[in-house]
Parts: structure tokens; C-alpha cells; sequence
């Protein structure tokens, strides 16, 4: 009888066989910047040193890990824009990996692990936007590893997780609100978890990079009616909707137990998306970024109907 698990030589194939399709998926695209997608670019060359301060934009430059990963490697690399581009690519095929990995723990099966991982490379926003200079590749990727340490039943990792999704993007602190509040990690250790992702953000604003312009994101009429007119942004997230969020859907109505805490994390992650989308223009990045938490339901529906 097959084993319902993938073997440690399976895994390494696995894991080659997804950076090869998302290599194929993101190379029409790869390096480009586009709107914010230049901020963190030049965020990444203001850390290399090739571009002074005044080029940094807020907020794009406060969200540092993924700049940092790619002018780290850029160091190695030579060349910025397209040490930037492979980071990314190398986030994608992490998360595809972790989320495969997620769909075997639960006890999903192989047949779950591998469509969670093709459902997310194969999809419209990895084709449109992982290739640009974007922070939101290492955002899923960290995210996608919280939701295995989760399910997993591993504190630690998801605390360490939630550290590095917030160095990723501000609004990944939520990850340890909600690990916190659900009990999902001791009262002490998820408090200093917090702290640490505070005083990262803190430290970010007023040490790191101290001296940027400010900003102010607020609710406005203007926004919301500008952003039904625009026709892009609707598409784009029309796309982001697509296949992932119907299956998911479908999914959730008979999730097995241990997909349950996925329901509460995300109708928390969706909070700031749709906080954003009252203030500024949002596109289909928004409804990406809840992937992690979308695709095991959609990967354990389609199993299952595959399997009858």
C-alpha cells in the first residue's frame, strides 16, 4: 500500500520540481518595478549604498527584510535588481514547500500536499507580481511558515515566524496577536514575542531610518469611490479572487479539525487589506497575501473530490 507520505528523496524533488515552475511561471516578468515596487528597490540600493536617502519613500522602506535579503545577496550577486528578483523566486518556491508541507501534516495526504504548492504558483498574482521588486513574495513565505508551525503545534516556530513576517511588513504583528489571544503559545513568551516585534518596528522608525517624511493612511469617501472606477485594480483583484478563494470557500464549508484555527487567523489577516482598501488603492496583492491561510482549505477540497 502507498504511504499517504512523501519521503525525504520526494520532498528534495518536490521542492525542485516547484522553484523549477515557479522560475518558469515569474521569468516573463522578472525584475521589473512598478509603482511601490521601485520604493523597495530603492530601498534595497540605499542599503547597497548606491542611492541616497532622499530617494527612500515611507512606508516601503520601514518593511526591511525582503529589501535586506536582496541587497545581502546582492553582495554575492553584484548586481541589485536582479539579486531582488531571485530572492523572491526563492521565496515563492519556499512557501509552495511549506505550504505542501502544511497539507501533509494535517494529514491532508500527497495528493493535498502537491496541489496546495501548484495552487499557489500557479495562480494570476505569482505570475503578475512575484517576478517585480515587491516585499509581498516574503510576506506569503512567512506566513506560510507560521501557518505550519500552527498547525503543527509548534509555539516557538510560529513565534519566530510572526518576528520575521513583521520585519517583513508592519501588519504581520496581527500573527502574534492572534497566537497570543488564541493561546496558542504561553501568556510570557508570546508577551515577549510582542515586545520584540514592537521594538523591531520602533527601532526600524526611529533608528534605522529615522528622519523619512511621514505619512497618514485615513478612511476616505474619495478612496473607496475612486477605487470602484478603477478598472485595473478591480481585475487585478478579480484575478487575486480567482480560483483560490471559491475552493476555499467550498472548503471551509466541511474543513477537517485541524484546518479550524485557519478561520479566525484569517478573517483577522483580512483587517488590514481591508483597511487599506478605505484609504488607498489596492489590487489583487491584497486577497495573494491571505493565500497561506486560503489554500489549505482550497487544496483539501480539491483532494477530496479527486479522491471520489
Amino acid at each position: 500500500m502507498r504511504s499517504a507520505l512523501f519521503t525525504t528523496q520526494q520532498w528534495f524533488a518536490l521542492a525542485a520540481a516547484f522553484a523549477g515552475l515557479a522560475l518558469f511561471v515569474m521569468i516573463w516578468r522578472w525584475g521589473g518595478t512598478v509603482e511601490d515596487s521601485l520604493a523597495y528597490f530603492n530601498t534595497a540600493r540605499y542599503l547597497r549604498g548606491e542611492v541616497p536617502f532622499s530617494e527612500l519613500r515611507a512606508p516601503f522602506p520601514y518593511r526591511l527584510l525582503a529589501p535586506a535579503s536582496a541587497a545581502g545577496l546582492a553582495a554575492i550577486v553584484g548586481d541589485t535588481r536582479q539579486s531582488f528578483a531571485l530572492v523572491n523566486w526563492l521565496y515563492m518556491s519556499g512557501a509552495a514547500v511549506l505550504l505542501a508541507l502544511t497539507m501533509q501534516r494535517v494529514g491532508a495526504g500527497r495528493k493535498a500536499a502537491l496541489i496546495a504548492g501548484l495552487l499557489l504558483i500557479l495562480s494570476v498574482p505569482t505570475f503578475w507580481y512575484a517576478p517585480y521588486l515587491l516585499s509581498d513574495p516574503a510576506a506569503i513565505c512567512m506566513r506560510a511558515l507560521f501557518v505550519l508551525a500552527v498547525l503543527s503545534g509548534q509555539p516557538w516556530l510560529a513565534a519566530l515566524a510572526g518576528l520575521l513576517a513583521t520585519a517583513v511588513r508592519e501588519e504581520n504583528i496581527l500573527l502574534l496577536v492572534w497566537l497570543l489571544a488564541m493561546r496558542r503559545i504561553a501568556v510570557p513568551q508570546g508577551l515577549a514575542a510582542l515586545a520584540l516585534a514592537g521594538t523591531w518596528i520602533l527601532a526600524v522608525r526611529w533608528y534605522l531610518l529615522p528622519g523619512l517624511p511621514s505619512y497618514v493612511w485615513a478612511p476616505s469617501i474619495g478612496s473607496v469611490i475612486a477605487a470602484l472606477h478603477d478598472v485595473r485594480s478591480l481585475a487585478s483583484i478579480a484575478a487575486g479572487v480567482g480560483v483560490v478563494l471559491p475552493l476555499a470557500l467550498l472548503g471551509m464549508r466541511r474543513a477537517a479539525p485541524a484546518l479550524q484555527p485557519l478561520k479566525s487567523l484569517l478573517l483577522l489577516m483580512a483587517l488590514p487589506p481591508l483597511y487599506a482598501a478605505l484609504c488607498v488603492r489596492v489590487d489583487g496583492r491584497a486577497v495573494w497575501s491571505l493565500y497561506p491561510m486560503l489554500i489549505p482549505f482550497a487544496a483539501a477540497y480539491v483532494a477530496g473530490r479527486l479522491r471520489r
